[in-house]
C-alpha cells in the first residue's frame, strides 16, 4: 500500500520560512509527478506547486512563484516544498499528492489527476 506522509508544518510569523517534506512508502515514486496542494478553512483545495517525475519540470501557482520551491530526491523517495516570505494568506493544511499515471509528460494542476494523498500538515502564518 502506497502512503505519503507530510511533515514540517507549524506556526511561523509573516516573513518567515518553512520547509515541508513528503515521504513516500510502499513503492518507488520516482516515475510519478508529485504536487503540493493546500486547503484553507472554508475554501477549496488549491494547487501550490508540482514537479515532474524526472524533476526537470516544475509548475507553480501564481501565489507561490518567487517564494516557494519544490524539489524531489528520488533516491530517498521524498519531495520537499521550501516556502519563503510566508504570508498570513498562506495559512492552510498542505497536502502532498502523487500522480495516478507514471511518467506523465506534463505536471497537472488538477486535483483529480492525483490519486494518492497524504494526511496533510498544518501551516499557520501569523501577522
Amino acid at each position: 500500500q502506497v502512503q505519503l506522509v507530510e511533515s514540517g508544518g507549524g506556526l511561523v510569523h509573516a516573513g518567515g520560512a518553512l520547509r515541508l517534506s513528503c515521504a513516500a512508502s510502499g513503492r518507488r515514486n520516482s516515475n510519478y509527478a508529485m504536487a503540493w496542494f493546500r486547503q484553507a478553512p472554508g475554501k477549496e483545495r488549491e494547487f501550490v506547486a508540482g514537479i515532474s517525475w524526472s524533476g526537470s519540470a516544475t509548475v507553480y501557482a501564481d501565489s507561490a512563484k518567487g517564494r516557494f520551491t519544490i524539489s524531489r530526491d528520488n533516491a530517498n523517495n521524498t519531495v520537499s516544498l521550501r516556502m519563503n516570505i510566508l504570508k498570513p494568506e498562506d495559512t492552510a493544511v498542505y497536502y502532498c499528492a502523487a500522480d495516478r499515471l507514471p511518467t506523465r509528460a506534463i505536471v497537472s494542476t488538477t486535483p483529480n489527476v492525483y490519486n494518492i494523498w497524504g494526511q496533510g500538515t498544518q501551516v499557520t502564518v501569523s501577522s
